[in-house]
């Protein structure tokens, strides 16, 4: 039985004993006491399952524990896709200097867990004429291109084809209109066969309540997105669904110090996206696994 139906059999189950026998139990107790906005969040439905006004109640909700959590003001976004939008993402090879200003303005934008050091852009040095990801280098400590060597840069490719999805056992993980795979961080019960299904190494899971310093959250945040997590629940790359829909482009692409990352709306045929598709050598990682993801490699 899944966490939500398990929860709610217990709530039946409890109210049912008390109606047979009089008797208040502990269980019970508990659940009287428990603040309305906690009992909301215990059996909310689904995010992509919600009426409008349930959404828009949910949303409202997590902005004030947010504030209430942080001593700053704090804005919590529902938008959702826009017609005639596919996002998708490519990596030029021959650009990338492997700096890791891009996972560093990923992990502030994204609100992730200071304390586990959780990054979801994963940086990897190889040697050139060879493409041997599973043993390349992922610790280097250095900020130039050494001679010989190209870093590789991989993180949620937002697969047409997602393997996370397809093995949730609770629909917490789903693939929206505009082919950002996003998560319900209610409903995701941390079972984490997302992660084990995941060919891009993109899944993180939360081992700890995570812990980021007032000053360091960034306050604009959205519900599928950069919202601060909690324990025992799964995150990944969204393309910062808090900026791509609104017109921005993810953090990791503005940060890049050499271009190396493009984005854009792969429905446009004027993008810079489709203009590389159409006119470089690209590959994709992994294609032969049939995910169909919307993350491109390409060199000059």
């Amino acid at each position: 039985m899944v966490k939500g139906l398990a929860v709610g059999a217990a709530a039946i189950g409890v109210g049912a004993g008390v109606m047979a026998s009089g008797t208040i139990t502990e269980q019970d107790q508990k659940e009287r006491e428990m603040s309305g906005d906690e009992f909301d969040g215990y059996f909310k439905k689904n995010y992509r399952v919600m009426t409008e006004s349930e959404r828009q109640a949910t949303i409202a909700r997590f902005e004030l524990k947010a504030r209430e959590r942080y001593s700053k003001a704090i804005h919590m976004s529902g938008s959702l896709a826009e017609a005639g939008v596919l996002f998708g993402y490519a990596f030029n090879l021959s650009r990338c200097n492997g700096s890791r200003k891009c996972v560093q303005a990923c992990v502030e934008e994204n609100n992730q867990d200071r304390a586990t050091d959780m990054q979801y852009i994963r940086m990897i040095e190889m040697e050139k004429g060879t493409f041997d990801v599973e043993h390349g280098t992922a610790d280097y400590d250095h900020v130039e291109v050494p001679d010989g060597k190209f870093f590789f840069g991989t993180q949620c490719h937002q697969c047409e084809n997602p393997p996370c999805v397809k093995v949730c056992p609770v629909g917490a993980t789903w693939k929206e209109n505009d082919g950002i795979v996003v998560i319900d961080y209610d409903w995701c019960v941390g079972c984490r066969y997302c992660q084990a299904a995941c060919p891009y190494f993109a899944r993180r899971f939360n081992w700890q309540e995570p812990s980021i310093a007032d000053e360091e959250v960034n306050p604009d945040q959205h519900i599928l997105g950069n919202q601060v997590r909690s324990k025992g629940v799964m995150e990944k790359c969204t393309f910062c669904i808090q900026r791509s829909r609104e017109g921005q482009n993810p953090a990791c692409v503005e940060a890049c110090p050499t271009g190396a990352r493009i984005f854009g709306n792969l429905l446009d045929p004027e993008s810079e996206i489709r203009n590389i598709l159409a006119n470089k050598k690209v590959f994709r990682f992994k294609e032969e696994l049939g995910t169909e993801p919307k993350f491109w490699y390409f060199m000059d």
